[in-house]
């Protein structure tokens, strides 16, 4: 049984987002920073690829991971719900952290 995935570059962007958001978390845990939402996205960060890992292993033949994601998705299936929303909400955690940063830096050197 061969099922298409997704390409090798894809692979290591993707892992390479999570392994770069935890880096991320445990800095903003150790200097304090967004407590509540970095406590959050800790969760959703290990559990997201967990999710995503179990639920795409048994995707029917001819679909990529991001296809059958997209296919259940428009099924209504609660993880792919998840899913999405879970990497929505880590894109709004990093906007939230880069822009806090900047607007802390700009603070500082007006000083």
């Amino acid at each position: 049984m061969s099922t298409e995935t997704l390409p090798v570059w894809f692979w290591i962007l993707y892992y390479l987002f999570f392994i770069v958001t935890l880096a991320a978390i445990v800095f903003c845990l150790a200097k304090k920073r967004m407590i509540g939402l970095t406590v959050a996205s800790l969760l959703v960060t290990i559990t997201l690829p967990v999710i995503l890992f179990i639920n795409c292993i048994g995707r029917t033949e001819g679909f990529n991971e991001g296809e059958y994601v997209l296919a259940e998705l428009q099924r209504g299936a609660v993880w792919a719900v998840y899913t999405v929303l879970g990497f929505l909400f880590l894109a709004v955690w990093w906007y939230l952290l880069l822009t806090r940063r900047q607007t802390a830096n700009k603070k500082i050197m007006m000083t």
